[in-house]
């Protein structure tokens, strides 16, 4: 997300306005309901996750322990045994 400089877009009116609110302060300007991403929509991390999370729940089906699974995929034993039982509500739901 880049920064644009209220000047170069709103006009001097609503500049003022909100100074009598904000004056010199960052202010984000939130997405217009309708026009808002899910997050990694923008990118394909949030398929690789995916991929990855299924790699592991396959690899813990097929007799890795969690301290395996940790150390081939560089994740804490913490953060594999949340993946792991998330796969399996998946599978359930």
């Amino acid at each position: 997300m880049g920064y644009r400089r209220a000047e170069e877009i709103l006009p001097i009116e609503i500049i003022e306005l909100i100074q009598q609110y904000v004056d010199g302060t960052n202010l984000y300007i939130p997405r217009k309901e309708n026009h808002r991403r899910e997050w990694g929509e923008g990118t394909s991390y949030k398929y690789e996750l995916q991929s990855r999370n299924q790699s592991i729940y396959r690899d813990y089906l097929s007799g890795m322990t969690v301290y395996e699974l940790a150390e081939n995929y560089y994740l804490s034993e913490k953060s594999i045994q949340r993946i792991i039982r998330q796969k399996k509500i998946s599978d359930v739901g």
